[in-house]
């Protein structure tokens, strides 16, 4: 088993920045990447970034590109999401998800992701 905890989210205006958290615990090297999703009610969770422990293999979801950056932290084994530029469509419960797939098309896809966290509330008020 993998335990996940997301931490960070919060209240930012539109145009400001938020950093959120994930600390992994538990059998963590079972996991091959981690991942970040979001949801809003009435609406699937979907994908928004995707990092691998091992090297610097890192995806990015086309709506947040250029202003997300994933990022991680071996020793602590903890990935951050740090959002920049928010916009109010980014408000979202944010989780963040463990895989032990990581080919092809696996890290985008929420089915291939085996252990979650509780989420993190994310609001960008206009």
């Amino acid at each position: 088993q993998v335990q996940l905890v997301e931490s960070g989210g919060g209240v930012v205006q539109a145009g400001g920045s938020l950093r959120v958290s994930c600390a992994a615990s538990g059998r963590t090297f079972s996991s091959v990447g981690m991942g970040w999703f979001r949801q809003v009610p009435g609406k699937e969770r979907e994908f928004v970034a995707a990092i691998r422990w091992s090297g610097d293999s890192t995806y990015y979801a086309d709506s947040v590109k250029g202003r997300f950056t994933i990022s991680k932290n071996n020793a602590r084994n903890t990935v951050y999401l740090q959002m920049n530029s928010l916009k109010p469509e980014d408000t979202a419960v944010y989780y963040c998800a463990a895989t032990s797939l990581w080919y092809g098309s696996h890290p985008y896809l929420r089915g291939s992701y085996d252990y979650w966290g509780q989420g993190t509330q994310v609001t960008v008020s206009s």
